[in-house]
């Protein structure tokens, strides 16, 4: 929508033409319209990515951290988040 061929269309423009060809979708800011732009530019499309999810734990991990909150339950999640990865 930003532009066609020889014709570039500003912001305001495009947030305009898509309130008129959509009028009963949620009204759009022109900050919306800025972000959307960015994203073209940055990966050439707009489609929506995955985000990115941690890693799942295995279950050797997930008893080990469970054995150990049982024998001191005061444990602070850092010092469990160390004591397994040495493990």
């Amino acid at each position: 929508m930003i532009g066609y061929g020889d014709r570039a269309r500003t912001q305001c423009e495009v947030l305009r033409l898509f309130r008129e060809t959509h009028p009963d979708l949620p009204p759009q800011n022109q900050g919306t319209i800025s972000k959307i732009e960015a994203q073209y530019g940055e990966m050439g499309h707009v489609r929506k990515v995955p985000s990115k999810r941690q890693a799942g734990v295995d279950v050797d991990t997930k008893l080990n951290l469970l054995l150990a909150l049982k024998e001191n339950p005061i444990t602070p999640a850092r010092q469990l988040a160390r004591d397994t990865r040495n493990l």
